[in-house]
């Protein structure tokens, strides 16, 4: 996914005042993977699934990252690898089925 300079600096401008005023300290946001983890979602299911899977990443990561011992961002890479492997296996399978099951956490 590309996008030019302008796009990515109002992207990190956003993200800037969304953490101060979410009060989350130190947070660094790859915008490139939330963007790519977003189209990656797009593409399977249907554009409205993009917001609803950056959503369950944050949230899957947020949980994951309660533990001291995990950096957020190996959260973050936990929750992608498994939101990209959830959109890349056939829409008849079941994540139970597959073994997604508490891959997340």
């Amino acid at each position: 996914m590309t996008h030019n300079a302008v796009d990515e600096e109002i992207l990190k401008q956003w993200t800037r005042r969304l953490s101060q005023a979410l009060q989350i300290v130190d947070l660094e946001i790859d915008n490139d993977l939330v963007l790519t983890v977003a189209d990656e979602a797009a593409h399977a299911v249907n554009p409205m699934a993009a917001p609803i899977t950056t959503f369950m990443v944050g949230y899957a990561a947020g949980l994951a990252a309660a533990n001291p011992a995990m950096p957020s961002s190996t959260a973050v890479a936990r929750a992608v690898d498994v939101v990209t492997a959830v959109c890349q296996q056939p829409e008849k399978e079941h994540p139970d089925a597959t073994g997604w099951v508490n891959t997340a956490q």
